[in-house]
């Protein structure tokens, strides 16, 4: 069996797309997948399954949850392997002492023409990002939600990203570390 994360994106957001964590493994388990664990409400989940296809786990998980929830929220696989290696590869670990401010975003795929020019147009002074395979790293000391460069960064890469804090990076690594 191999690990994989899945992270989704856009669920549980107010009132819309209401997905509880408990719903969700048993969805997956009744999927196939197995050794279920989920992290916080938005859709992080570290499992194992016998499939190796990346894209057949995500059709099937993207029909379970649609199947169960009613709606089909972006599903984005990782092996471990995948995840692990993002995480080796962060260009800003003197910054994860300050977690909510370190934030990857993991992309569908590498993007063959990003704009990395108006993407540094948008980064304030004191903001730094690297691109790095398919994972966008940014640190934002002043604050993720204002930060217009985050908020732009899906539609200047031309992929879809789903993205999150270096808290969360570290409880999946702890995950992973305990399977």
């Amino acid at each position: 069996m191999q690990t994989w994360i899945a992270l989704l994106r856009g669920i549980n957001v107010g009132s819309r797309n209401k997905m509880p964590m408990t719903d969700l493994a048993n969805t997956l388990q009744s999927a196939g997948c197995r050794s279920v664990r989920t992290y916080i409400q938005s859709g992080n989940v570290v499992f194992a399954s016998n499939l190796r296809s990346n894209q057949s786990l995500t059709a099937k998980i993207g029909t379970a949850i649609e199947t169960h929830f009613g709606f089909r929220p972006h599903v984005l696989l990782l092996s471990a392997a995948d995840f692990r290696s993002a995480v080796t590869n962060n260009p800003f670990p003197n910054v994860v002492s300050e977690p909510k401010t370190l934030h990857f975003f993991f992309l569908n795929a590498t993007p063959a023409s990003p704009d990395l020019d108006g993407i540094s147009e948008l980064a304030t002074t004191s903001e730094r990002f690297q691109l790095i395979d398919s994972v966008f790293y940014l640190h934002a000391p002043d604050g993720f939600g204002r930060s217009k460069l985050a908020a732009a960064t899906e539609r200047k890469l031309g992929v879809a990203t789903t993205a999150r804090n270096y808290t969360t990076i570290h409880n999946l690594s702890a995950m992973l570390n305990a399977t």
